[in-house]
């Protein structure tokens, strides 16, 4: 008996403190969100080519069929590496 006015209080509880937590909770989310970053850094240039380069080599790991992912490298972390060699040395 005792077990079941457990069961009941555990599954009441939720619906006692969803009033509490929805008015709580909007109020400190949206603050966070739209605050803007004012100690966020300019990105190096080393670090922008390589954004570039993740999303040229992502773009053509995507456009790739399921044949030709295994015959560059089966899964990502081994076409990015080659990728990535072959646009430094096209660039270079």
């Amino acid at each position: 008996m005792l077990s079941r006015l457990f069961a009941a209080l555990a599954l009441a509880a939720p619906l006692l403190l969803t009033p509490v937590l929805s008015q709580a909770a909007p109020t400190a989310a949206p603050a966070a969100k739209d605050a803007p970053k004012e100690n966020a850094k300019e990105p190096s240039v080393a670090q922008s080519a390589a954004r570039e380069r993740q999303k040229k080599c992502g773009a053509e790991w995507r456009a790739l069929t399921a044949a030709e992912k295994t015959a560059q490298g089966p899964k990502w972390p081994q076409y990015y590496s080659k990728c990535v060699k072959r646009l430094k040395e096209k660039k270079a």
